[in-house]
């Protein structure tokens, strides 16, 4: 093994990564130190933070100070020596609530049907509350501040890496929360939800759309993945689809009581109703569109299930959901030159900007921008009249 001369530094750092406090190593590469971390017992790389680290241990920080502490200069970030680093701020994953506290999350969710949110709404906005009423739990509720709330998110919603939608939630929950006991500090019209990620939606192709459901050989399967695509429905109004609300000889499915209480009206594509009809006669559904063994509504996770080996089978390495049906089938009704307003109707949108952000995604416009370089290559072409055609894999030195 070669000497390390001029001695390399590795910096060593404690953070809480995945709900565990890890004891990451830093350092400039070379084959001797890297040799050397490997043979720590624990030690593993993470693409993550770029690094290698290890458990966060006393033992640890012991066999990492032997081993490496002769070969190189070791830099002790104070990270190490800060004891406020500590999984208590990670909330288990079960919560265990006091009796009272079960009775206010409880008024809480009252409260919250009061207002007529959705079941899911409710649903959510409790737990996120249990969260934060559990993170204090050594504080009387008439005590938290909004300092409270921003060491919640610091600690919690950080911690666990949550998205910025689920973020925005927690705030909307907190904003309830301080509403509903106005004897806590906390100053609802003082709390900021994050900026929202503006993420374009991944969209299929009309041939990966076919492969997929030519791919789906299952022929319920198939017929809940077509509709899907070819009505632009959310994966919760497929499942709540009642057979009532499918009138075949207008080729129109009435979709009720949806995302903000709408009703509307989207069509059944020609070409779905063999399908249809073959569906409907081999499995005889009796109240829903798609449901399960004891004839109760079918489970998300299944069709999330068979999506997945469907686009495995299709050769499709895009991530693909349910939703991403949606987004297909609403990016190629705009290539297919269908106006906007009616898009935003078929799909059932409160707000044409959320509609719009398919214009995005949209190849309709897109293709018929030419690049710089075609541009470039045809104006070479057309003033060298011998070279008929300029290829970009052939040398252009003569």
């Amino acid at each position: 093994m070669k000497a390390v001369s001029d001695k390399i530094s590795v910096t060593l750092k404690k953070v809480v990564h995945k709900k565990s406090l890890r004891l990451l190593l830093y350092f400039k590469y070379d084959d001797v130190i890297l040799k050397l971390i490997r043979s720590l017992s624990g030690a593993t790389w993470s693409r993550t933070l770029r690094c290698w680290h290890l458990p966060f241990t006393d033992d640890n920080l012991r066999k990492v100070k032997h081993v490496l502490g002769p070969k190189v200069n070791l830099v002790i970030d104070n990270s190490v020596k800060d004891n406020s680093i500590v999984l208590k701020n990670v909330l288990p994953k079960k919560q265990v609530l006091t009796a009272t506290q079960k009775d206010f999350i409880k008024a809480y969710k009252k409260y919250l049907y009061g207002l007529r949110l959705s079941d899911s709404t409710v649903h959510t906005y409790s737990s996120f509350v249990m969260d934060f009423v559990s993170y204090n739990t050594d504080k009387a509720l008439s005590d938290l501040t909004n300092r409270d709330v921003e060491k919640f998110v610091e600690d919690v919603v950080v911690v666990r890496s949550l998205s910025i939608s689920t973020h925005r939630q927690i705030v909307s929950a907190l904003k309830h929360f301080a509403a509903f006991v106005p004897d806590c500090k906390i100053e609802g019209l003082a709390l900021k939800r994050p900026y929202k990620s503006t993420i374009l939606p991944t969209v299929l192709s009309k041939e990966e759309v076919i492969d997929l459901l030519r791919y789906t050989r299952n022929l319920k399967h198939r017929a809940v993945l077509a509709l899907i695509y070819s009505a632009g429905l959310r994966i919760s109004e497929l499942l709540s689809l009642k057979l009532e609300a499918i009138d075949i000889d207008r080729r129109q499915v009435i979709v009720r009581n949806s995302k903000h209480r709408k009703d509307r009206h989207v069509i059944l594509a020609q070409s779905f109703l063999p399908l249809l009809n073959n569906y409907l006669q081999t499995y005889n559904p009796q109240v829903y569109f798609v449901e399960g063994k004891t004839g109760k509504p079918y489970a998300a996770e299944s069709i999330r299930g068979f999506l997945r080996r469907s686009c495995k089978l299709a050769g499709i390495t895009k991530r693909v959901t349910p939703h991403t049906l949606r987004h297909s089938y609403a990016t190629h009704l705009l290539e297919n030159g269908t106006d906007i307003r009616y898009i935003q109707e078929l799909l059932g949108h409160a707000r044409p900007e959320t509609t719009m952000i398919y214009t995005h995604v949209s190849k309709m416009d897109l293709l018929r921008i030419e690049s710089p370089l075609d541009v470039a290559l045809k104006d070479i072409m057309k003033a060298d009249k011998n070279d008929k055609k300029v290829l970009l894999s052939r040398n252009l030195n003569r």
